[in-house]
């Protein structure tokens, strides 16, 4: 069966913008996870509430709200990432293929430090007693704490190099995404609050910017592309 476009079903072939790069369409509907409005605004709150467990931090690791505001931010961020690297494919589906699991993988185990902390002001325990009970478990210590904690600043740092070598976003945006994933392990390692302020604050900006232009519009910014 022939649709009205010449194509089986009736399905439309993707539209274009200028430089061969633009929405693309199925059966006239834009390919997205999310209105992009609200997709927006998730990148955004994921680091507003990231920014605000900061404040939150007694000692030597955030209490119940900080570690819940931080993986209700975590879950915000991937609800922007989803939308975000499906904007990005058309720019280039290899490398987004391998940063959108990258990132899912680093943001289970971004939740599974904060479940921890949570359970740390629960039964009264120390963060170093937890991690000495967490050498018991060491399939679960391995795979959730030490190989899939540390992916999610990798996947800032990756999608910052990215961004800025493809020149979709401003230097400085590229610049400061990759700067506050190098950093966001050594302000939590350190747990030193002014600099864990720093760098919630340092992620904000390019976050920001990023939900400010999914808002604008659905395609890859074309921003010193020539």
């Amino acid at each position: 069966m022939t649709g009205s476009r010449g194509r089986p079903g009736g399905v439309a072939p993707p539209a274009h913008t200028a430089g061969g790069r633009g929405r693309y369409h199925v059966g006239g509907i834009r390919r997205a996870l999310i209105v992009p409005n609200v997709a927006g605004m998730f990148l955004f709150l994921g680091a507003a509430l990231n920014a605000a467990a900061g404040f939150y931090w007694k000692g030597d690791g955030p209490d119940a709200t900080g570690a819940t505001l931080g993986v209700l931010g975590l879950a915000c961020w991937l609800i922007g990432f989803a939308d975000l690297y499906q904007r990005l494919r058309p720019e280039s589906p290899r490398v987004t293929a391998v940063l959108f699991p990258v990132t899912v993988f680093g943001v289970t185990g971004g939740m599974a430090f904060g479940v921890q902390s949570i359970h740390e002001v629960l039964f009264g325990a120390s963060h170093a007693r937890t991690v000495e009970l967490l050498d018991t478990e060491p399939l679960a210590a391995t795979v959730l704490y030490w190989i899939c904690g540390p992916l999610f600043p990798l996947s800032l740092v990756a999608l910052g190099v990215f961004l800025l070598r493809r020149r979709i976003v401003p230097a400085l945006i590229g610049v400061l995404l990759a700067a506050g994933g190098l950093a966001f392990p050594l302000s939590r390692i350190t747990r030193e609050e002014i600099l864990i302020h720093a760098v919630d604050l340092l992620l904000l900006v390019p976050f920001a910017y990023l939900g400010a232009w999914t808002r604008r519009r659905g395609d890859v910014p074309a921003v010193g592309r020539t």
